[in-house]
C-alpha cells in the first residue's frame, strides 16, 4: 500500500530519487495543446473562450454573460450561506489578513553626506489574475489565500477565473470572492482562462500577473505566457513530509499523510522517523483508516504511487533528508520543535509540533498556502503581499555627487568602451 524504507539500505538514495521525480509539466503533448489554444485565445478572443468552455467544461453558454458572474450574485452566495460556513469564512479571511499585513513594505529613502538620495519605491501591481480550481475538488480557501494578499498590497484590480465542469458553481468560492474583494469573476477555466487572462480578451481585462494553482493545463499555460505577464510559481501536486519522534498518535499522523494525499493521484506523502516499531504503527493506521475516507481511492494511489515511511537513524537524519527534498508542506511531529528549527534550510511550511496539523495551515493558521513544492522550497518562498508589489530604485544624484559619482563612471565607462555612457557622466563634471 506504501512503501517502506530505510536510509541504511544500499540504495536508499536511489530509491528516494525515484520517488522525487516528478517531471508534470515536460509532456510534450500537452505543451502542443497549450499553444493551440493561447494562439486561439489571442485571436478570437470571447468566442474562442466560450468555445472551449463549452467543449472542455460542458457549460451551456451562448456569450460571455453567460460566464460572467456579478457583484450581487457574489454577495447573494455569502448571504445565503450557513451561519456556521459565513462565521469560518469570516475567522479565515481576517487571520489571513492579520498575517499578510505583517508583510506590507514600504518606500524608503536614505540621504548621502553630500546631499544625494537613494531608495527604493514600492507600488502595489494594478491588476491581478487569480486562478482558482475547480476540478476535483473546489477551493475557496485558495481564494482567500490569493486575493487578500494582492488587496493588502494595494492591487486595484483582482480577476478571478474559475472552471464549473458541467455548470456546477461552488457556493463557498463564490462566497469566499465576496468576502475577499475580488473585483470581477468568470466561470472558465484552463489553459484558456489562463491565455485570456495574459492577453485580455473583448470581456476579460488583461492582467499584469496571474497567481493560483491548477492542473497541468492550467501549470503549462502559465509557463508559456510567462514574461506577457508575472507568474507565481510553475506548482507541481501537493506534497507533505512529517518528521517524527514517534510520541504523536499514529491515527493522526496517518490521517496528516492521507490530509495530502487527497488532493489528486500524484500528492506525496512521506513520513521519516527512528522509530520502526512507530512506522509499523502508522502502517496500521494506514490500514484502519484508509476504509473510512470518501476519497480513498485517490489516497490509496498517492500513498501506492509516491508516498513513503522512512525510518532514519535520528532526528538529525531525518532533518538532513528533508533538506534534500525541501518539501511543500514539513511537519515536526515532536516534543521540541524549536530545537530542529535552525537546521532546516528548505521548507515551504513548517508547522512545529504534534498539535499542528497541516490542515490547519491550509485554511485558517494565516500564513500562506500557496508554497513552493518538487523541491523549488530551494529557492522560492510562499507567496506574500511581496509578490504583488513592485520595487523602483530611486536616485537623485546632488551636484557635489555628481562630480564624485561621475568620475567614477566615466572611467568604468572608458574600460567598457561606451563612449557616450562617459561622456553622458562627464558633462555633470563641475570642474
Amino acid at each position: 500500500m506504501i512503501a517502506k524504507l530505510s536510509s541504511q539500505q544500499s540504495d536508499f538514495d536511489e530509491k528516494l530519487a525515484a520517488l522525487l521525480a516528478w517531471e508534470g509539466v515536460s509532456n510534450k503533448e500537452v505543451v502542443s495543446t497549450v499553444d493551440k489554444i493561447i494562439s486561439s485565445i489571442r485571436v478570437d478572443g470571447d468566442k474562442a473562450l466560450i468555445n472551449y468552455s463549452i467543449q472542455f467544461d460542458g457549460v451551456n453558454a451562448t456569450s460571455m454573460n453567460d460566464l460572467t458572474v456579478s457583484q450581487s450574485e457574489l454577495k447573494k452566495a455569502f448571504d445565503t450561506l450557513e451561519a456556521k460556513e459565513k462565521e469560518a469564512l469570516r475567522t479565515a479571511a481576517e487571520r489571513v489578513k492579520n498575517y499578510h499585513q505583517k508583510q506590507t513594505q514600504k518606500t524608503w529613502t536614505y540621504t548621502e553626506s553630500d546631499g544625494t538620495m537613494l531608495g527604493q519605491k514600492i507600488t502595489p501591481l494594478d491588476r491581478v489574475g487569480l486562478y482558482v480550481p475547480g476540478g476535483k475538488a473546489a477551493y475557496p480557501s485558495s481564494v482567500l489565500m490569493n486575493a487578500i494578499p494582492a488587496k493588502v498590497a494595494g492591487v486595484e484590480e483582482l480577476i478571478m477565473v474559475v472552471p464549473t465542469p458541467g455548470g456546477q458553481v461552488n457556493q463557498l468560492v463564490l462566497a469566499a470572492a465576496h468576502i475577499a474583494g475580488v473585483d470581477q469573476v468568470f466561470t472558465v477555466g484552463g489553459a484558456q482562462a489562463v491565455a485570456a487572462l495574459a492577453y485580455g480578451t473583448e470581456s476579460v481585462p488583461k492582467v499584469d500577473k496571474i497567481v493560483g494553482p491548477g492542473n497541468i493545463y492550467v501549470a503549462t499555460a502559465k509557463r508559456a505566457v510567462f514574461g506577457q505577464v508575472g507568474i507565481d510559481m510553475i506548482a507541481g501536486p501537493s506534497e507533505i513530509l512529517v518528521i517524527c519522534d514517534g510520541n504523536t498518535d499514529s491515527d493522526w499522523i496517518a490521517m496528516d499523510l492521507f490530509s495530502q494525499a487527497e488532493h489528486d493521484e500524484d500528492a506525496q506523502s512521506i513520513l521519516l522517523c527512528p522509530d520502526q516499531l512507530f512506522i509499523d504503527q502508522v502502517e496500521q493506521s494506514i490500514k484502519k483508516l484508509l476504509p473510512t475516507m470518501d476519497r480513498q481511492d485517490i489516497i490509496r494511489t498517492a500513498l501506492k504511487d509516491r508516498g513513503a515511511l522512512i525510518c532514519t537513524q535520528d532526528l538529525a537524519e531525518a532533518i538532513k533528508i528533508s533538506n534534500t527534498i525541501a518539501p511543500e508542506h514539513l511537519e515536526l511531529s515532536v516534543d521540541n520543535p524549536e530545537s530542529l528549527l535552525d537546521d532546516i534550510k528548505h521548507a515551504g511550511a513548517i508547522f512545529m509540533g504534534k498539535h499542528t496539523c497541516e490542515a490547519l495551515g491550509d485554511y485558517c493558521a494565516g500564513p500562506n498556502h500557496v508554497l513552493p513544492t518538487s523541491g523549488t522550497a530551494r529557492f522560492s518562498s510562499p507567496l506574500g503581499v511581496y509578490d504583488f508589489q513592485k520595487k523602483s530604485s530611486l536616485i537623485m544624484v546632488s551636484s557635489e555627487g555628481a562630480n564624485t559619482l561621475g568620475r567614477v563612471a566615466a572611467t568604468l565607462a572608458d574600460g567598457e568602451g561606451l563612449q557616450a555612457h562617459a561622456e553622458s557622466a562627464r558633462y555633470r563634471l563641475n570642474d
